[in-house]
């Protein structure tokens, strides 16, 4: 909604409003019972609004939230009392925190505590030096959007973190990194099934993306998940990574 408090520091400002109704219309419309809600960069710290929604439908949707590395101990059980499971680390035109060091190392401790996850969305040529740190502190892991590969699709780093077992991908908009076309989708193909060798289908899961933020241009929830069953053409498979594994990983009931 164009009408809650935005961050100050932000690279982008909506103008238009995605309504939870909205949201829930388009689960309804695909045939998806339940669904995640991950708190837009432009909102910051201020996980209010997260809150209400959640409260709202509290056996259909959980969240991710973006917190402070010093954010109190009361906030944070009221963000898992209404749904909350994981937080998420958005660091497209932010530095890289220094995760080994406090206050981080002491957050991802508390994170951990709560059994959240930690959702990294950055650059893949920056994973290196950021999945060996939560890593470390024995945090569980989603990245967003296949690693965000890029043009040189580069997802070496990423795929050596498959065998730690703590590591999930999102297998998620797909044009931030590849033009819709001919070779774009042949690029997403070829990087959903190596994720798919590497992490096997119950360490992936999909992600809409919606409302598409700066991209509703070029795509939309119902093309997002058909490019999901062009990847994964085996029912047994996309059922695992579109519904089996996120039911687990977020705790619905």
């Amino acid at each position: 909604m164009r009408d809650l408090p935005l961050a100050d520091q932000r690279r982008y400002t909506p103008d238009y409003d995605a309504l939870p109704a909205d949201y829930l219309a388009l689960l309804d419309a695909h045939g998806l019972d339940r669904g995640v809600l991950v708190q837009p960069s432009f909102l910051g710290t201020d996980n209010r609004y997260l809150i209400q929604v959640l409260g709202e439908h509290p056996g259909r949707l959980r969240g991710v939230a973006v917190v402070d590395p010093l954010v109190g101990e009361t906030q944070l059980r009221d963000l898992e009392r209404a749904g909350v499971t994981g937080m998420r680390l958005n660091l497209f035109g932010m530095p890289t925190p220094a995760l080994s060091a406090q206050p981080w190392r002491g957050l991802l401790e508390r994170i951990n505590v709560l059994d959240w996850h930690v959702e990294i969305h950055a650059q893949a040529e920056r994973l290196p030096a950021i999945l060996p740190a939560l890593l470390e502190t024995g945090c569980r892991i989603v990245v967003d959007h296949f690693g965000r590969p890029g043009a040189a699709n580069d997802m070496a780093s990423l795929l050596r973190h498959a065998d730690t077992g703590r590591v999930w991908v999102k297998l998620s908009a797909p044009y931030r990194n590849w033009a819709d076309d001919g070779a774009g989708r042949a690029a997403a193909g070829k990087a959903a099934r190596e994720l798919l060798n590497a992490f096997g289908a119950e360490r992936l899961m999909w992600g809409s993306d919606w409302p598409h933020t700066e991209h509703r241009d070029r795509t939309c929830y119902a093309a997002s998940l058909q490019w999901l069953g062009e990847w994964l053409d085996d029912p047994a498979l996309l059922r695992r990574v579109l519904a089996d594994t996120p039911r687990d990983f977020f705790k619905f009931q």
